[in-house]
């Protein structure tokens, strides 16, 4: 959202101070130590739950073998596994605060963590080796090669009367110091820098560094500068890649400027820097302080879930899929089963994937990282307020909804392609702030206070109340029969966390088996150019029955979507000079889709969908490939807003009739997923049994089947049903609700 707010917190809140240590496990954050004025520092240790903004005071216990760690500031604290390891820092002498007297400190505690909340107390570990010299405002990270499972400490750089620029390491396991000899160019020395890791990669951004005079560092009592130079350190071949150098110009403002006292965060592959000051030593006055969020992406995104199916209709697909931290858009790609005329007579021009994510104002970049040591800048960028806009084409629809999953085709004679909904039986976490949205490192612009939270969440209420979308056309073979008392097997689906309102058809034919053997072309009287339809054809073409073979056929474009789902309707042809390009590869530009021609979608004719997430770096690879099949008119939509009402000994299940029956509701059938022996051999597979069937609207689940219901672990726990209608053509899509259940339940059915 790009929106900072300010948490009512409460509990045991700790006074302001600087300098400290700080370190997030999970939803909890501890803080140790800093300045909480001028000489006088603290060794206090605050514990912070984020899911409820609740401060707490802790006590650790002494370690056995020495004092606990004195108040300090500028030391280093940080967490792997259960356990927090702090280094060094400063202290003052004297116990007079007004008369401050520096003590530069290089002792090594251990704070051990209980799990959840609380800790256990400190300890001062027995090391080997050289322990590194006295400091503060150094940094120290933890990394853990994959390949070999021995967690290490590396300390960075730090003030001692001057700054350093030392490198030091501690193997974890065995408490080992040692000095690692490097290659490439060390930074300079400094402190109050940052270091975060990424990968296998230390970055180490800004900070305080020595003023050079022609060429020449000054002395350690010389002048003294905030930096904005950036390298990495490649931690498994200690060798130093510089990235900004500290004398690069930068007249287009397209870096972070000189900073020092600044935090850096890492979410996933992107790293974040906010805040600090810049100015010189002896000019404390002239002093600034930033303002300014900036970001890094410093690899492509990784591969998204399987597109999943919300809703079918006759021309038009819901799909969704799973997020991607941190990136820009998504590139959807359809492969129509029938192959679509070609287009001929239109330029193939293309333009860079992170122009089209720019185009709100922020610069960009067209250069991975990996090569930046070639190239003059990083590929950095601003994250602006004014770049929420949808990056999507004008003529493609999205869907905007909460974060979750649903999973779409199934295999057989329950309800097979489904509506999703999920109600929530007891309380749960309320997410906070979204990420950025903005394009690769550039200033993010942030506005005035507000929170956010997940859509769709219903927490504490035993009667909840879903509402899907209006109901749509679905596809059901003319020889489906439901299966009477007795157990369907079909994939697994399931939601992430929150209310998925969407309707899919029902199709009793296995569509790959069918995709294979013949496709047929579709007429080009379909193609338009222009402006979205914002409305669906009710009229099915005509489909001459032309086969063509199977390598004829092509991955189009869809568009660019901001967020995780869109509404298909359409796609894009590609020019004929470029009808060779089989599949769009990682880094491929993306085409201007303002010369592009359309195709709309064909009823009963099955498109295979994929995905790419899209960053700074370009687009990721795409995600495994996902199969459906657009409705024929004539079967009922899905029944709608789902009621569970929990009771003693039973629950009591209601529905609303479909908003689109088509004809006449003869029936309707629930069912429940159920335990199996084939659920352990296939836990993908859910196996249902029907548990009602008949004309109302609303049954009874008695606590002899709930005993015997399957509780899904896809996402949230949750006991899942389906409900569907027939009219005089047969089963419409189904509406399947995933009743979240809490451990305990879940834990007991």
């Amino acid at each position: 959202t790009n929106q900072w707010f300010l948490p009512a917190v409460r509990g045991d809140i700790p006074p302001g101070c600087a300098a400290h240590g700080f370190v997030c496990d999970g939803t909890r954050i501890l803080v140790f130590g800093g300045m909480v004025e001028y000489g006088r520092y603290s060794n206090d240790l605050y514990e912070l739950q984020a899911s409820r903004w609740l401060w707490k005071k802790v006590k650790p216990q002494a370690p056995s073998n020495g004092s606990p760690p004195c108040p300090r500031l500028g030391h280093s604290f940080s967490l792997y596994g259960n356990k927090c390891y702090l280094f060094g820092g400063l202290a003052n002498e004297s116990e007079d605060s007004n008369n401050n007297v520096p003590r530069y400190l290089n002792d090594f505690y251990e704070l051990e963590l209980q799990h959840g909340s609380g800790v256990v107390g400190w300890s001062i570990p027995v090391t080997k080796g050289i322990l590194p010299s006295p400091r503060e405002s150094h940094t120290a990270i933890v990394y853990c090669r994959k390949d070999v499972g021995s967690p290490k400490m590396f300390i960075f750089g730090g003030m001692c009367g001057c700054r350093l620029n030392d490198l030091w390491e501690l193997d974890i396991e065995t408490m080992t110091w040692s000095r690692p000899e490097t290659k490439g160019t060390v930074p300079l020395p400094r402190s109050l820098h940052t270091a975060n890791v990424i990968g296998n990669k230390m970055y180490v951004f800004g900070g305080w560094v020595p003023q050079s005079t022609g060429g020449e560092i000054s002395a350690p009592d010389g002048e003294w500068k905030c930096t904005g130079s950036f390298s990495y350190l490649n931690l498994d071949t200690t060798e130093w890649i510089g990235l900004i150098s500290d004398c690069q110009e930068d007249k287009s403002n397209l870096l972070p400027g000189p900073r020092a006292g600044h935090c850096a965060v890492a979410v996933g592959t992107r790293l974040y820097i906010w805040s600090g000051r810049d100015g010189y030593r002896k000019a404390w006055n002239n002093q600034v302080c930033c303002k300014d969020l900036w970001y890094l992406d410093t690899e492509r995104p990784q591969a998204p879930s399987q597109v999943q199916l919300i809703r079918a209709t006759t021309n038009s697909f819901q799909l969704k899929w799973d997020e991607v931290p941190t990136v820009e858009g998504y590139l959807l790609q359809l492969h129509a089963d029938s192959p679509v005329p070609t287009v001929a007579g239109i330029p193939g021009t293309g333009i860079p994937e992170t122009s089209v994510l720019s185009s709100q104002g922020g610069c960009s970049l067209h250069q991975s990282p990996q090569s930046l040591p070639s190239v003059p800048y990083p590929e950095m960028k601003v994250d602006h307020t004014s770049q929420t806009n949808n990056l999507i084409p004008n003529n493609v629809q999205v869907a905007l909804s909460s974060n979750s999953k649903v999973e779409g085709k199934e295999k057989v004679a329950a309800p097979e392609n489904k509506v999703t909904q999920e109600t929530m039986k007891n309380h749960g976490d309320a997410t906070g702030l979204k990420e950025s949205n903005a394009s690769s490192l550039l200033p993010v612009c942030t506005s005035s206070a507000q929170t956010s939270a997940n859509i769709g969440e219903l927490h504490d209420l035993d009667k909840q109340s879903v509402n899907p979308d209006a109901s749509v056309s679905s596809t059901v073979s003319s020889t489906q029969t439901m299966v009477t008392q007795q157990a369907v097997k079909t994939e697994s689906s399931s939601t992430n966390g929150a209310v998925v309102k969407d309707e899919t058809s029902l199709t009793t034919f296995n569509s790959k088996s069918e995709a294979a053997e013949t496709a047929y072309v579709m007429p080009s009287a379909r193609v338009s150019t222009g402006q979205t339809n914002d409305s669906h054809s009710s009229r099915a073409p005509q489909r001459p029955p032309a086969p063509v073979k199977a390598r004829d056929r092509r991955w189009y474009d869809v568009g660019i979507f901001k967020n995780n789902s869109a509404v298909v309707s359409q796609f894009y042809l590609l020019p004929e000079e470029t009808m060779n390009i089989n599949s769009k590869t990682e880094g491929a530009d993306v085409p201007d889709y303002r010369l592009l021609k359309k195709q709309d979608l064909f009823p009963g004719t099955v498109y295979r969908f994929r995905v790419a997430a899209i960053n700074g770096c370009g687009i990721g690879p795409f995600s495994k490939i996902s199969e459906f099949k657009t409705c024929i008119p004539g079967f009922p939509g899905a029944p709608s807003t789902v009621k569970i009402t929990k009771s003693v000994d039973c629950i009591h299940l209601s529905w609303e009739p479909p908003a689109s029956p088509s004809g006449n509701i003869l029936e309707y059938s629930a069912y429940l997923a159920i335990r199996s022996t084939q659920l352990q051999e296939n836990p993908s597979q859910l196996v249902f049994m029907r548990i009602y069937c008949g004309l109302k609207t609303s049954c009874i689940v008695t606590a002899a089947q709930l005993s015997n219901a399957h509780v899904d672990y896809t996402s949230r726990p949750a006991i899942v049903f389906r409900i569907s209608a027939k009219n005089e053509r047969g089963y419409g899509p189904a509406t399947q609700v995933r009743w979240l259940q809490d451990m305990k339940t879940s834990g007991s059915k």
